[in-house]
């Protein structure tokens, strides 16, 4: 298997070059990086020179999302709450990672405010430029807007990103990247600022399965300030990654479980399925326990509470500049009672129990990771939530990988979901590796 290529001095300064060209356009990035990402990339290949440059990600050049922490730099969190604010003292651990096996850190990038929607939104900074669509503003898909769209428009091969309810998948689909989100506990959340502590991770977004693989085995590890990684021992993404799918079942979602898919991905994700069997793999229609609305709702209840207890100041303060619709969103939770989140707690539970049970005997559930592709953003209704699709696989503790598919007639991104039970990451990159060599090369936006 090959890693991911190190890029050489040369070759990163011409990305830091694109992407300052690009950024006026597409407004993905909050800060390019150049003189510190040069530097890092000139130590780099020092350590290669010296025989030492041998990380999982050396020379491997990355985006960071802007409500992770990057020393020496203040983390905006798409806010303008966060004007004025002191710089981080220190790296994230996932950029302490990352960094100590090799990777340069180039731009940070946008991010809906506090990671709070799934258009990709932002109406107070910006909301980033599908690159799909040059004449059309298209949603990037959110929270982690900025990276989707600098990864799936080729400007850099990987880069970091959050989901809480389908935060790294919805940008990946929407901009046609791979998206991973990773079980609670193998990557620590210290430095990033938290949306929900029960449902936040940090995943991986790259141009393909293998630079995703790599990224979570540099990534991951135990962290004794976030205690979700107690007890929780590495996995493996590399060694079984090239080994196909022949023989695995997979459980797959029918069109009555999706609530408003588009005719279009519909049809497309069931090519995508096919193709899977053709690989050897055996698939059979899931019955779902609760549906689909039932588990995003939960989901909503759960982020919202603890969004509002995390920022409770902002949202109860009318002056703090916090965006009308993500303070609408905090607000909503005023109405949920103790009692009431309790419950939700308590349901959300069974709801585990109860789906493991109905997977039982399946390697992988598949549905199309967003109903439909990238619409425009004088479409968008903030009231709405896009994430019918991904929520879920939050809500009930799993990790889910999406994976580009095709280009819809209007020549936008759709992408296949991969899910899996938690910290049995590895298995969904090895089924989106299989499928994603299935399918061939992908491009990327004129």
């Amino acid at each position: 298997m090959t890693r991911p290529t190190a890029h050489s001095p040369a070759e990163i300064k011409a990305i830091i070059d694109r992407l300052e060209a690009e950024n006026g356009r597409l407004k993905a990035c909050t800060l390019v990086l150049r003189e510190e990402g040069l530097a890092e990339a000139e130590r780099a290949a020092r350590l290669s020179r010296s025989g030492a440059g041998n990380g999982l990600v050396h020379g491997l050049p990355i985006v960071v999302k802007d409500i992770i922490d990057v020393a020496g730099i203040t983390s905006g969190c798409g806010s303008l709450t966060r004007a004025g604010a002191p710089p981080a003292a220190r790296d994230a651990h996932v950029v302490r990672r990352l960094r100590s096996e090799g990777a340069v850190v180039v731009a940070k990038t946008h991010t809906v405010e506090y990671a709070f929607g799934g258009y990709g939104t932002n109406i107070t900074v910006g909301t980033p430029w599908n690159p799909w669509d040059r004449k059309v503003h298209r949603i990037p898909g959110g929270s982690s807007s900025g990276t989707g769209v600098v990864v799936g428009a080729g400007l850099v091969p990987a880069g970091l990103g959050t989901d809480t309810g389908g935060s790294v998948r919805t940008p990946a689909s929407l901009c046609g990247c791979v998206g991973l989100k990773t079980s609670i506990g193998l990557v620590s959340r210290a430095g990033v600022a938290p949306l929900s502590q029960t449902l936040d991770s940090v995943g991986p977004l790259a141009r393909d399965v293998t630079t995703a693989a790599y990224m979570l085995a540099a990534m991951q590890g135990h962290d004794p300030d976030d205690p979700s990684t107690d007890g929780v021992k590495p996995v493996d993404p590399l060694t079984n990654l090239e080994k196909g799918v022949s023989g695995m079942r997979f459980g797959v979602f029918q069109a009555v479980d999706l609530p408003g898919i588009n005719p279009e991905v519909l049809a497309d994700f069931q090519k995508a399925v096919a193709r899977l069997g053709e690989l050897g793999a055996v698939t059979r229609p899931l019955k779902l326990p609760q549906s689909l609305d039932a588990m995003t709702r939960g989901c909503g209840t759960i982020i919202a509470a603890e969004a509002y207890a995390n920022y409770r100041a902002l949202v109860d303060d009318e002056t703090s500049r916090l965006a009308a619709p993500i303070r609408a969103r905090m607000k909503a939770a005023q109405k949920t009672q103790a009692a009431d989140l309790i419950l939700t707690r308590r349901e959300r539970r069974e709801w585990i129990n109860a789906f493991l049970a109905a997977i039982d005997g399946f390697d992988a559930v598949l549905l199309p990771t967003m109903a439909f592709p990238a619409i425009p953003v004088a479409e968008v209704d903030e009231a709405v939530s896009p994430l019918g699709t991904t929520r879920w696989v939050n809500y009930l503790a799993l990790a889910g990988l999406s994976v580009p598919t095709a280009l819809s007639a209007g020549g936008l991104p759709m992408g296949l979901q991969i899910v899996v039970r938690r910290l049995d990451d590895p298995l969904a990159l090895r089924i989106g590796r299989a499928f994603e060599k299935a399918r061939g090369a992908f491009p990327t936006p004129d």
